[in-house]
């Protein structure tokens, strides 16, 4: 393949990086890697530079959101790619879908509606917008549409909150709190009488209000998850710290060493 200067060219925007593209998938001249990959291989890929934005974004890294930006962009060129190649659509059809779907779902922006009214009325306004669009597309179920790909926890989430637009929920967390209670009783008995199975199937189930829980409260539990996730790391790092003081690393440690440094950390983020 005859290299094309586009390639080159760092003021070319969008248009060199669907270049690249091409040039890496092309099945004589491209990247071996990059050829025999297909929607399937590469989907992992996707939501792991999803993720990456999201923690880029949790860490308030913004020379690194950037950088992380690019790397999701690059999988909808990749994908746009395959899908051109095998004549589903091009990258332009990508764009224009999403251009057309924000001017349509923003009439109080692109078109005659009043922006004055409030969040709330507009947050209503978008699902009305998009139950049209789900039933343009035959997805006729109040389900319907909630991504299965997802991560367990958002998708209980939105399932949850789909759910509730139509009036299938509680009135208040409270009633959520006294379902916890109940579902936690309810693992505690199959633990100790009931197999693996019927085990995990009521943790899921608590799981699966506990994400309730937080909708009623307004936390995003993915979103709260992933910071208790980063608390842990950043509380055991301050433990390993405070024994490798000792000349000690966890495993010469035992658990009431630990805990007692753990909250000797947790003392210090308060103060």
């Amino acid at each position: 393949m005859v290299e094309t200067p586009l390639i080159h060219d760092r003021t070319a925007g969008i248009e060199r990086l669907l270049e690249i593209m091409r040039r890496l998938r092309d099945p004589e001249t491209g990247c071996p890697w990059d050829v025999e990959q297909d929607f399937g291989t590469i989907a992992p890929y996707t939501i792991e530079e999803a993720y990456e934005v999201a923690d880029a974004i949790e860490r308030q890294d913004w020379d690194e959101l950037k950088g992380e930006l690019g790397d999701l962009l690059f999988q909808s060129v990749f994908h746009a790619q395959m899908a051109e190649e095998a004549g589903h659509f091009t990258f332009q059809d990508v764009v224009t879908i999403m251009s057309d779907k924000m001017v349509s779902r923003h009439p109080h922006v692109f078109g005659d509606e009043s922006r004055d009214k409030s969040a709330e009325q507009q947050t209503r306004d978008w699902e009305t917008i998009k139950a049209a669009e789900r039933a343009g597309k035959a997805q006729q179920g109040t389900l319907d549409g909630v991504a299965v790909g997802l991560p367990a926890l958002l998708r209980a989430y939105k399932l949850q909150k789909r759910a509730a637009r139509v009036g299938f929920d509680w009135p208040d967390a409270s009633h959520v709190i006294d379902k916890i209670a109940e579902e936690s009783a309810e693992l505690v008995e199959a633990r100790d009488s009931l197999p693996q199975d019927a085990i995990e199937e009521e943790f899921g189930d608590l799981l699966f209000v506990m994400a309730n829980l937080g909708r009623h409260l307004g936390i995003e539990p993915e979103a709260a998850l992933r910071r208790a996730n980063a608390k842990f790391i950043r509380r055991f790092e301050g433990v390993e710290a405070r024994l490798a003081e000792r000349g000690k690393s966890p495993s010469d440690s035992d658990l009431a060493e630990m805990d007692a440094l753990w909250d000797a950390v947790k003392a210090d983020e308060r103060r």
